[in-house]
């Protein structure tokens, strides 16, 4: 059974993307998100779509991992489609799915061609200088990094729980698929605080 991917393995090459550093990388992100969330236009919207395209050509991402990346944004974008199609109308919606649609695919570039520890030891420095007034940049690093973990395990929880429901013939039923997804899920993040402390991670 393969499960979604909202973001990408990292693929090792040496391409340009991969060749950036982390900080470049990250506030082109950053500043590409914002652009896509504050222009408000269809035809900039396939022009969002484009770059994000040209940059996984650049950084040579694999079909695959595009694919994913489109499979596991496509829920989110059908349903916010509908949501935006009955407020304000059908070029709205599709607007908006391109828009999604371009964000995972700038998303899975970053991670496709940067190591989660790259990335990790890039926030430590950036934070360090934050020390002074409290904050601790390991433990930060530590939180991101068991949120990027968790990603692909929740997302794989949803996708049993899913099959299981319609293995029972309780596909039309909710409750049948969130209650467990959502036991599941919160037993998960229990046993990983368990192991964190057993570890002595957390105490002051």
């Amino acid at each position: 059974m393969s499960t979604p991917q909202l973001v990408g393995s990292y693929q090792p090459g040496d391409s340009l993307v991969h060749r950036l550093p982390v900080g470049v990388k990250v506030s082109t992100l950053a500043v590409f998100s914002l652009c896509v969330v504050a222009v408000r236009s269809m035809p900039a919207s396939w022009v969002f779509l484009a770059l994000a395209l040209g940059a996984a050509l650049l950084a040579r991402v694999s079909v695959t991992a595009l694919a994913r990346a489109a499979r596991g944004v496509l829920l989110v974008a059908v349903v916010v489609a509908a949501f935006q199609w009955w407020l304000k109308g059908p070029d709205r919606a599709i607007e908006t799915v391109v828009d999604l649609f371009a964000l995972a695919l700038v998303a899975v570039v970053l991670t496709a061609t940067t190591p989660v520890n790259a990335m990790l030891d890039a926030l430590v420095r950036w934070i360090t200088p934050f020390r002074r007034l409290g904050a601790e940049p390991d433990r930060v690093a530590l939180t991101v990094g068991l949120a990027v973990q968790a990603i692909p395990g929740t997302i794989a929880i949803a996708v049993e729980t899913r099959d299981a429901a319609r293995a029972r013939g309780l596909e039309r039923r909710p409750r049948a698929y969130l209650s467990p997804f959502v036991i599941r899920v919160v037993a998960r993040a229990q046993e990983t605080g368990d192991a964190l402390a057993a570890r002595g991670l957390g105490d002051d």
